[in-house]
């Protein structure tokens, strides 16, 4: 199903050709709507949700005025990235698996995971930032935004964004596909409905993986992609090293300690948000 408004440079019979040739599954149904400008591609889908839109929902948009990142941050969404939500629910098939309040990382995970292993398989090496950031060559690629919500400690609804630079402007810490593409003198990805539907096909095999193979199978393979694994951070002055995530999405970290006769190594975990990595240096 298709409504919204046409976009001069993106075709919706495109993608849907692109879907349908790629997709081994139907695991989520999705309807696509597309939209020239929306102030977000995120809380135009909860609208939609809330006037009876089922799982599987898609709403694409060519510039967002009002793009929501992590933490509250803006998400800057001009021309020429693609940005887009996805909606999921959990209380029927093939979702009717419960997902407690505080494991909504989860979803960013499988579908981090699933987008990078589409774009890898493209031979482009997309990596995962922890815990939501798209990397290549070291800079920002994209990212994701997953927001829920809760129904007695359970997620019931979850609605996931994500916004990938394809030929948009983008700042020095930061990446699009096709420049990327040109340096490289190849190009996988010939389209933005190319993109945009491994970027579907992503998600849903993230999905997929989380909820027929379960989190520890699906943690392994997103720490498979993690670039922070071995990467020294410094917590209240201590040096540690990320060792891993948990399944409630924080960071494990090994932090170093001495007593006068040994060196001690005692693992914590950091939430999202209270450490920031960045791309050059850690620091808290």
């Amino acid at each position: 199903m298709e409504f919204g408004l046409t976009a001069v440079g993106f075709n919706l019979q495109n993608l849907e050709a692109a879907l349908q040739a790629g997709r081994k599954h139907t695991y989520l149904p999705f309807s696509l709507h597309f939209f020239e400008s929306l102030s977000s591609t995120n809380q135009t889908l909860w609208n939609l949700l809330n006037q009876g839109a089922i799982s599987g929902t898609v709403v694409i948009a060519a510039v967002q005025s009002a793009g929501r990142g992590q933490w509250g941050r803006q998400w800057i969404s001009p021309a020429g990235g693609l940005y887009l939500s996805v909606a999921t629910s959990f209380d029927h098939k093939p979702f009717d698996h419960k997902i407690e309040a505080n494991e909504s990382y989860q979803l960013t995970f499988a579908t981090a995971w699933g987008i990078a292993s589409q774009l890898r398989q493209c031979g482009i090496d997309v990596r995962i930032k922890w815990p939501n950031d798209l990397v290549l060559n070291g800079r920002k690629l994209g990212g994701i935004l997953t927001e829920t919500k809760v129904n007695k400690g359970q997620i019931t609804q979850a609605v996931i964004g994500v916004g990938i630079n394809w030929t948009n402007p983008v700042p020095e810490t930061g990446i699009n596909l096709e420049s990327w593409q040109a340096s490289q003198d190849i190009r996988p990805i010939s389209c933005l409905e190319m993109l945009t539907s491994k970027v579907l096909l992503g998600i849903e095999s993230g999905m997929e993986c989380l909820f027929q193979e379960g989190v520890n199978i699906l943690l392994s393979r997103y720490l498979e992609l993690l670039t922070n694994i071995g990467e020294r951070v410094y917590v209240n002055n201590l040096s540690g090293t990320v060792v891993g995530v948990t399944p409630q999405g924080n960071l494990r970290v090994d932090l170093e300690t001495y007593n006068i006769k040994e060196l001690i190594t005692p693992e914590i975990y950091i939430e999202p948000g209270t450490i920031s990595l960045g791309y050059h240096k850690s620091s808290v």
